[in-house]
């Protein structure tokens, strides 16, 4: 089984794993539970965005940071190919507009994982399956 990490999940498992519902933290914090973790490479782009708005803060460096949070077992870092990038654009209808949430969701079918989200758009998504 691979689970897709929403950005928002990645960040909050790091920062703040209150927020995670039980079962997500049942997963990631089981590495049992999972052969891979994935996470898109926009979401550490979509993580550094949030601090430069101040929408975040963090206590040290963010390069240290990120190098810390993608420090996890079983997992991999999946890059933004041409395909990928394509396919963000031609997702099956209807999906909202967020081009980041586009390249997660089609890395998500790409890679035929369950991505790990409180985001209901992306949860009542029908073309791809999700856990929350």
């Amino acid at each position: 089984m691979k689970y897709m990490l929403d950005t928002h999940t990645w960040i909050w498992w790091h920062m703040n794993p209150k927020k995670l519902s039980l079962k997500v933290k049942r997963i990631i914090g089981n590495t049992n539970k999972y052969d891979e973790i994935l996470l898109s490479a926009i979401s550490p782009w979509e993580f550094c965005k949030l601090i430069e708005k101040k929408k975040i803060g963090i206590s040290c460096d963010p390069e240290d940071w990120i190098k810390r949070a993608l420090d996890m077992p079983k997992f991999r870092l999946v890059p933004l190919s041409p395909v990928l990038a394509y396919r963000s654009t031609t997702l099956p209808q209807p999906f909202h507009s967020d081009p980041s949430d586009q390249i997660i969701v089609a890395t998500t079918r790409e890679e035929n994982a369950i991505i790990l989200t409180i985001d209901e758009r992306i949860r009542n998504y029908q073309y791809v399956q999700s856990l929350w």
